[in-house]
């Protein structure tokens, strides 16, 4: 047994054989070499910056809270702030040019990032903020503010009322979904998780915008890979794939009020109409040409141009300038068809009537 003593010897490494971690447990120091210590001090940098993000991209913790500005909250037998007034009805069935500014609303501290009429009436117009906060703004009479809402610490980037108007989600950069009560200003519920229920993933690259067709249970979608894609919602198959040689990414889908109809801006400098029936065909007839890219259509612009166009014959009706800087919204009013709301990133909201 003489050899246990031998470094050398097969019953010396067997005796003396150690993990790899040995070191440590001995309280031996290994020596780095510089190349080393550099790296080491590289990543540490590294970790405490991407810790940091980490840490930011929680956003502030805000109070959900919200505020009434209006004269009350019940009126005559009960009767909610935000029911539909009585006499509210469409005024005339043709869509006019536009005239003139009636009306101009100012209360975000910082750019309107999307606003969204009242569902069906249009008696009340939502709007989200750069400035973290969501305002409900009476369009039928007075014209002001009638409840903020508070809950977001960074910036709102899209709301989206229920259909039938008591509840609206909103989406902000602090990651967090929150379910509001429209009446009462309460959360319902607010979605941070990121827990995955249900994922549709056959894109190849980001997508840019998802749009509701066949009364909610289809959808569309649009992406940076050239493509659109109908599926079936809560189901993660493709059921219709358009992609053509010379299709361009379409940032933007909207969807014709009488649902038959998407109308997708592309990067082509075009505006191309699709069927929402089963087929979902290219219209080739119908295609809005002349606008540069950053009754009748509307488009927002990054010079703060507002485009209208002719349904029938595809061609431009008018250009108005309607903000200062981008144009990032345009809504049509679901109720008076010859009126319409934009907002920019001026903080600005303003109502177009299109005639008298």
């Amino acid at each position: 047994m003489d050899d246990v003593n031998n470094p050398a010897s097969e019953n010396w490494l067997k005796k003396n054989r150690q993990s790899p971690w040995a070191e440590k447990k001995l309280g031996l120091e290994v020596e780095l070499t510089e190349q080393q210590k550099k790296y080491a001090e590289e990543y540490a940098v590294k970790k405490a910056k991407k810790e940091k993000r980490s840490g930011d991209s929680k956003g502030e913790v805000v109070a959900e809270k919200s505020t009434f500005h209006g004269k009350k909250e019940k009126y005559y037998q009960g009767r909610s702030w935000i029911a539909p007034p009585k006499d509210a009805k469409a005024k005339n069935d043709q869509c006019y040019m536009p005239k003139r500014w009636i009306h101009t609303w100012s209360g975000h501290t910082k750019g309107v990032s999307a606003i969204r009429f009242f569902p069906k009436q249009g008696h009340l117009l939502l709007s989200a903020g750069m400035d973290s906060k969501v305002k409900i703004w009476d369009v039928h009479n007075s014209g002001k503010c009638m409840r903020t809402y508070m809950g977001h610490g960074k910036a709102v980037r899209d709301i989206s009322f229920s259909n039938d108007g008591t509840k609206f989600s909103s989406a902000g950069y602090d990651k967090n979904i929150k379910y509001w009560d429209t009446e009462t200003g309460q959360v319902i519920s607010t979605f941070s998780t990121g827990k995955i229920t249900q994922e549709y993933d056959q894109h190849w690259g980001a997508v840019n915008i998802i749009t509701f067709v066949d009364d909610n249970r289809r959808f569309v979608t649009s992406s940076d890979d050239k493509s659109l894609r109908v599926w079936e919602f809560g189901i993660p198959v493709v059921i219709k794939y358009i992609s053509e040689p010379h299709m361009h990414s379409m940032p933007a889908i909207s969807l014709h009020p009488n649902s038959n109809w998407l109308a997708a801006q592309s990067l082509d400098n075009k505006i191309l109409i699709y069927s929402t029936r089963e087929r979902f065909q290219l219209n080739k007839k119908k295609m809005f040409a002349g606008h540069i890219v950053a009754g009748m259509l509307c488009l927002e612009m990054v010079s703060g141009k507002c485009w209208f166009w002719n349904w029938k014959t595809c061609k431009v009706s008018r250009t108005l300038k309607c903000h200062e800087g981008v144009c990032i919204g345009v809504e049509w009013h679901p109720l008076e068809q010859s009126k319409v709301a934009t907002c920019g990133w001026d903080g600005l909201i303003k109502y177009l009537q299109m005639k008298d």
